[in-house]
C-alpha cells in the first residue's frame, strides 16, 4: 500500500466527505477572527437596540436641537 502524501494538515483536522474524500477545517486564525467579529457585532447591535452610543455622536452644546434642564421651559 502506497503512503498517501502529507498535505501539512493534521489527522485531527481531516473529517471524511460523502464523496469519500477528505475535507479539512479553517485554519485557527480564521474561527478566532470570526467569533472576535461575531462578539463585537453583537454588541454594536445591542448597544443601538438599547439606546446606548458607541461615542462621538451627542450633539454640541450649540446645536438648536440640544436641550438640557436649564433652558427647558
Amino acid at each position: 500500500m502506497a503512503d498517501r502524501p502529507s498535505s501539512g494538515v493534521s489527522p485531527e483536522d481531516e473529517r471524511p466527505r460523502p464523496d469519500g474524500g477528505v475535507a479539512t477545517s479553517a485554519p485557527r486564525w480564521v474561527k478566532v477572527f470570526a467569533i472576535v467579529t461575531s462578539v463585537l457585532l453583537i454588541a454594536f447591535v445591542v448597544l443601538h437596540l438599547t439606546g446606548h452610543q458607541l461615542g462621538g455622536h451627542m450633539p454640541s452644546e450649540g446645536h438648536p436641537m440640544h436641550t438640557s434642564g436649564a433652558d427647558a421651559p
